[in-house]
């Protein structure tokens, strides 16, 4: 597709995407991400036609009106909708596939200063979570989330959902519903629980001294953390 199709395409993603949006006129003030597309798909275009100075500015001023920070080499798929989109990077050889979601403060980026592929691929139908870290040459299966403020340095396997810092997979299989945040693990609140859990049987085996029955509920968290640490692998 041209880029004039690809951003009559964007257009109509929003309110695909986008319940908030309650008419076209909209669209020119409150979607900055949007706008931020309409740049980039300009600079692409003329990017890879051998330009280099003029993509690199059209790419700075849609930087400065938007806040988003695309480099006019990354190539962008169809149907990608960057939500809210303040702070979003995405680097050089970053790769989006189509009907990728994006939220804000997301950064695809790289972790060397070398020549050729450093970024992330982002593979189709994949929701990238606000204020994710995707760092250097790894992929994002298709049809995966990552959940918000996590960081991904490892590949996460299609049709899964990853989270934490370092981000572990915790979930596999292929969820339809796009936004489904609340579906995803939180990977400090089982912790901290499984904290709490051990201190009672601490605090119980002080006040009773009943160590048999300190042992077996000991046993039972023992258990219960292994599964859940077997579960991220």
């Amino acid at each position: 597709m041209n880029p004039f199709s690809l951003i009559k395409e964007d257009f109509l993603n929003v309110k695909r995407n986008d319940p908030a949006l309650h008419s076209t006129f909209e669209l020119f003030f409150n979607y900055p991400g949007l706008w931020a597309l309409l740049f980039h798909r300009i600079a692409h275009s003329l990017y890879k036609k051998g330009l280099r100075f003029l993509p690199r500015l059209i790419s700075a001023i849609g930087q400065f009106l938007t806040v988003i920070d695309i480099h006019p080499a990354a190539t962008i798929g169809r149907r990608v909708f960057i939500d809210h989109g303040v702070g979003v990077v995405i680097g050089e050889t970053a790769i989006i596939g189509d009907d990728v979601i994006i939220y804000q403060q997301v950064t695809l980026g790289g972790v060397s200063l070398t020549k050729g592929k450093r970024h992330p691929t982002v593979e189709n139908g994949a929701v990238i979570g606000a204020g994710a870290k995707v760092l250097g040459n790894i992929t994002i299966g298709a049809n995966s989330k990552v959940g918000a403020n996590s960081v991904v340095v490892k590949n996460v396997p299609a049709d899964s959902t990853a989270v934490g810092i370092p981000a572990r997979v915790l979930k596999r299989g292929f969820d339809k519903t796009p936004l489904s945040h609340d579906k995803i693990p939180d990977v400090n609140k089982e912790i901290f629980q499984y904290l709490l859990k051990r201190l009672a049987v601490l605090e119980t085996a002080i006040e009773t001294g009943d160590n048999a029955h300190i042992k077996e509920k000991d046993h039972e968290l023992d258990a219960l953390y292994d599964n859940f640490i077997h579960s991220m692998d």
